[in-house]
């Protein structure tokens, strides 16, 4: 065997393969995409294959999300008043909290409305928005010694269940 025979068997494997993917290809334009029905359940679907980067990249996010909840929740706890009715319960303005958090993170309402739909914390209406709704009073619905225990086990969770060597998705497909 020649070094140019190799090469060349090297590249007709590789062109063989590329044209064998693309018959799966529903978006490919040779015109006989005959894509098979995809096989996954419920549960799998939406998600990213596991061990894949996709996976990787969006427990990462996760984590940094579950950590801004958290800081959130502390400023609360530190910057805020308590609550008569509620000794455990701390309430802080959203005008206040805004001008505290905003030099932290541009993201305030966007952590609000997750650390409520975590049931972290409670405020009326569906969003907030600045000016109109600096007087809105946001609760801390729970001590901030149970919140960072619970956001520090769902952080420790995640990463438990990272995959040591993540890949990406094609070569994970290719197996």
């Amino acid at each position: 065997d020649s070094p140019l025979s190799s090469k060349v068997a090297m590249f007709n494997n590789q062109a063989t393969q590329h044209k064998q993917s693309q018959l799966l290809n529903p978006f490919s334009h040779d015109g006989r995409a005959a894509s098979p029905k995809p096989t996954f359940s419920k549960d799998q679907y939406g998600k990213p294959l596991a061990g894949s980067l996709t996976e990787m990249r969006g427990q990462k996010a996760n984590m940094h999300v579950m950590k801004e909840m958290l800081e959130l929740c502390q400023i609360i706890d530190s910057e805020g008043y308590q609550v008569k009715d509620e000794p455990t319960m701390r309430v802080i303005p959203f005008g206040e909290l805004f001008n505290i958090y905003n030099y932290i993170s541009d993201k305030v309402v966007g952590i609000l409305l997750r650390a409520r739909k975590h049931k972290l914390l409670e405020f009326e209406g569906e969003m907030l928005y600045q000016r109109r709704d600096d007087d809105v009073p946001i609760f801390l619905l729970r001590p901030i010694r149970e919140i960072r225990q619970e956001l520090n086990d769902k952080i420790e969770d995640i990463k438990r269940g990272a995959s040591p060597a993540p890949q990406s998705t094609s070569v994970l497909l290719d197996k």
